[in-house]
């Protein structure tokens, strides 16, 4: 992108997976970078990490760091974005929230640019990202709601162990060492670190991720449902979520079931309709064994759709397979694009 004016950005988190993936993200779009400042925990401060040739000194993030920051990438937990994004913003920065902190504050725009780009301008000096198997997810679904309408959306999620970050990630790599040497194997993350129990997660299927709630669904679930509903701006659109953690790396996958409003509705009006969309790639050739798969999406910033096919009893139902990084759309590159456009259509300004 080119405006011509750089600008100061931070980000915070900047030694974890996500924080990682940003900086590749700004590097790869080549972000008009003035000063960048990275952040990270007490603990974390004193590594030293390399940008463009460059070697910079990980900083702890404190309120007064953030003087004369335009733009702060945050991901480092929803703790510290409480705590720090509402400081940055009264030092004149604009946040970029990676966290659930902010996803549902009615004051605070809720954004997938390919589908709500707009609401960027409605800030008040923070903008969250949404959680990765939302953004997916919705991001492959507008283009169904403007031309078709859409009433229920039913998904199941199949989420990669590096969406709990890289002591999950290596988690898995060091149990599926020892499960294959016929070792013990020693759990202490997964499914949620903050949980009474830990499960193994090599050569096995967890249907929790995040905690429950007193409703039985858990808080992953939960951000899916409610999300889905803010970003598309329908709080009539039916959502039901089961998402469950399986062992590979990278990239969530998705099976949803949707239900559209107008009727006749056909499977290839439904594949024109994604294909041509923005940031969404089709791959739906069942004869040619065509569909997309993680291992295939890593590393690639666009959503993946593939198996579109009508529902054999209701002929306004529909079934997609999503496919996205996780640690790209999911969360650095949405990020990255959000600050993008609030470049690119002069929205830094409260």
């Amino acid at each position: 992108m080119t405006t011509g004016e750089q600008f100061n950005v931070a980000v915070v988190g900047a030694t974890g997976a996500v924080g990682a993936k940003m900086l590749e993200t700004l590097d790869k779009k080549n972000f008009p970078i003035k000063d960048l400042l990275l952040l990270s925990s007490k603990r974390s401060a004193g590594t030293e990490i390399k940008f463009q040739n460059k070697t910079y000194t990980v900083q702890e993030a404190t309120p007064e760091i953030f003087e004369g920051v335009d733009i702060a990438l945050f991901s480092a937990g929803g703790s510290v974005s409480k705590k720090l994004a509402p400081e940055a913003v009264k030092r004149g920065a604009v946040v970029v929230d990676n966290t659930s902190a902010f996803r549902m504050d009615p004051e605070v725009p809720l954004v997938v640019p390919e589908v709500n780009e707009e609401d960027i301008e409605k800030h008040n000096g923070i903008i969250a990202n949404p959680n990765c198997s939302t953004i997916q997810m919705v991001a492959a679904l507008k283009p169904v709601q403007d031309l078709f309408g859409l009433s229920r959306v039913i998904v199941s999620t199949y989420q990669a162990v590096s969406g709990a970050g890289n002591e999950a990630a290596e988690e898995l790599h060091d149990q599926s060492k020892a499960f294959l040497a016929g070792e013990e194997l020693e759990a202490n993350i997964l499914p949620a670190s903050g949980d009474k129990k830990h499960y193994p997660i090599a050569f096995n299927a967890l249907p929790q991720i995040d905690v429950f709630q007193e409703n039985g669904y858990t808080f992953e679930e939960m951000k899916m449902i409610n999300e889905t509903k803010k970003i598309m701006h329908d709080d009539s659109v039916h959502v039901a979520a089961t998402c469950v953690r399986l062992p590979f790396f990278t990239s969530h996958a998705e099976s949803v079931y949707v239900e559209v409003d107008k009727e006749g509705v056909t499977v290839e009006q439904l594949k024109e309709a994604i294909a041509n969309a923005d940031g969404i790639t089709l791959q739906d050739d069942p004869t040619n064994q065509v569909y997309p798969t993680p291992l295939d999406a890593a590393g690639k910033s666009e959503v993946f759709v593939g198996r579109i096919r009508q529902d054999l009893d209701n002929t306004k139902g529909f079934h997609l397979w999503v496919v996205s990084d996780n640690l790209l759309k999911g969360a650095a590159w949405n990020s990255v694009q959000i600050a993008e456009s609030l470049v690119k259509n002069n929205w830094l300004k409260k």
